[in-house]
C-alpha cells in the first residue's frame, strides 16, 4: 500500500505543491506568529550514529521533526498531522527496522523526510553528472519560501519549538543551511573507516538482497529521497566528479570495499574543507564521533545537548534512557581481507588522520 501511495504522490506533485501553498494561505496569520529558531541538522555518511541521535533528541520537549507517518504525504504537514492527531488509529507497535542493527521503529519515530521537498525543488539533485554541492551562493527563493512555511507549519502542529532534520545529503549542503536560517545548530556524526564502511557494505548487502526478493524496494527508496543502498545507489558528486566516477566503477567492478572507502573520505573531506574556509560555519558544526558516544554516552549527550543550545534540564529523562541504551554495536564485526584492508587504509588515510583517527 505504502508504493501505491509513494507512486501517487510523486507523479501528482505539482498539485500537492499547489495544494501546500493553500495550506500555508489558510494558515498564515498563525504561521506568521511562529519562530523558526536554531534548526538542528544532523548530516554526514550513513552509519554513524545519525538515527540513534535524531531519535534521542526528537524525544526533547521542545523538538519535533518528520517521521514516517509523513511520507509520502509531506507537502501538507499541517493538515496531514491535525487529522492524525484526531483519528482514533492505535500506534503501530514497534518493529526492527530493515537495516537490521537492532533500532526499533514505528510510523512515529523520527525518519529522513525532507529530502523529497529538496529534490522537488532542486531538479539536479541526485544526478550523477551534476555537482550536488549548496553553498551560501546558492539561491533559490521559492525553495526558501516553501521550506520555511513547511517548518512553522510542523512545528506549529507539533507545538514544539526547535525543528530537527536528519538528512546524510544535507553534507554537501552545510552552507546553503546556515545561509537560509543563520542561527542553524549542525551535527556531523563521524566513525572510524574500518567500522563504519563495514557497515555500509553490510547495508547495502541487506538492501540488495531485498531488492531481489521485491523489486519494489528500490523504486520505493528513490521515490523517498534514499539513493545510499541497494542497486540504486548513487555517489554523491563534488566538484568536478572524478571522485563519483571511481566510486562508481569500484562499485560495478565488485570492489564494494574500496567504492564505500573512497565514498566516505569524499564527504567528510568536502565537511572537513568546508569547516576549514568558513569560521562561522565551523562554529555551528559539532564533529560527533559515534566511538565517544558509545565508550561514554552521557557526557557525550550532554556535549550534544550544549552545541545544540537545548534545554539540558528538561532533558534529563531522555539522557538516564539512552545513557543505558547505548553500546557499541555487536551483531557484526569487518570481515575485510588483507587486500581490501590495505585499500580502505591508503584511501581513508588523509581525511582520518584529519578526524583524529589515525595518528
Amino acid at each position: 500500500m505504502l508504493h501505491w501511495r509513494a507512486r501517487f504522490f510523486a507523479r501528482t506533485a505539482p498539485a500537492w505543491r499547489r495544494l501546500a501553498s493553500i495550506e500555508s494561505s489558510v494558515l498564515r496569520d498563525d504561521i506568521e506568529q511562529v519562530a523558526i529558531e536554531k534548526p538542528i541538522y544532523i548530516a554526514g555518511v550513513p552509519r554513524a550514529g545519525s538515527t540513534i541521535v535524531t531519535e534521542m533528541l526528537s524525544r526533547h520537549p521542545d523538538v519535533t521533526s518528520h517521521r514516517y507517518s509523513d511520507f509520502p504525504n509531506v507537502y501538507t504537514p499541517y493538515w496531514r498531522n491535525w487529522l492524525a492527531q484526531r483519528s482514533q488509529r492505535k500506534p503501530a507497535k514497534a518493529v526492527e527496522r530493515a537495516h537490521r542493527d537492532r533500532i526499533m521503529i514505528s510510523n512515529e519515530s523520527p525518519e529522513a523526510v525532507e529530502e523529497v521537498i529538496w529534490m522537488h525543488f532542486f531538479d539536479h539533485l541526485h544526478d550523477p553528472a551534476l555537482d550536488q554541492s549548496l553553498t551560501r551562493d546558492t539561491d533559490n527563493p521559492a525553495f526558501e519560501r516553501f521550506y520555511r512555511d513547511h517548518i512553522r507549519k510542523l512545528l506549529l502542529v507539533r507545538k514544539r519549538s526547535r525543528y530537527l532534520a536528519k538528512g546524510n545529503y544535507n553534507a554537501t549542503r552545510l552552507g546553503y543551511i546556515r545561509k537560509v536560517f543563520p542561527d542553524a545548530r549542525l551535527v556531523v556524526p563521524v566513525r572510524n573507516p574500518i567500522n563504519q564502511v563495514a557497515s555500509l557494505v553490510k547495508q547495502d548487502r541487506l538492501f540488495e538482497q531485498a531488492n531481489m526478493e521485491d523489486p519494489r524496494v528500490d523504486r520505493q527508496l528513490r521515490m523517498s529521497g534514499h539513493f545510499e543502498f541497494g542497486p540504486g545507489r548513487c555517489a554523491v558528486r563534488i566538484g568536478d566528479g572524478e571522485n563519483a566516477r571511481t566510486i562508481h566503477e569500484h562499485w560495478q567492478a565488485g570492489r564494494s570495499v574500496a567504492g564505500w572507502a573512497l565514498y566516505w573520505n569524499s564527504i567528510y573531506n568536502h565537511v572537513l574543507d568546508a569547516l576549514e574556509h568558513d569560521r562561522d560555519l565551523e562554529s555551528a558544526v559539532l564533529l560527533l564521533r559515534y566511538e565517544d558516544l558509545c565508550r561514554d554516552p552521557e557526557a557525550t549527550i550532554r556535549q550534544l545537548l550544549d552545541h545544540l543550545q537545548l534545554d539540558i534540564p528538561r532533558a534529563e529523562p531522555l539522557i538516564s534512557d539512552y545513557v543505558s541504551r547505548i553500546t557499541a554495536p555487536d551483531y557484526y564485526e569487518p570481515d575485510f581481507s588483507d587486500e581490501e584492508l590495505e585499500q580502505l587504509y591508503t584511501i581513508t588515510r588523509p581525511v582520518a588522520s584529519r578526524l583524529g583517527y589515525v595518528a
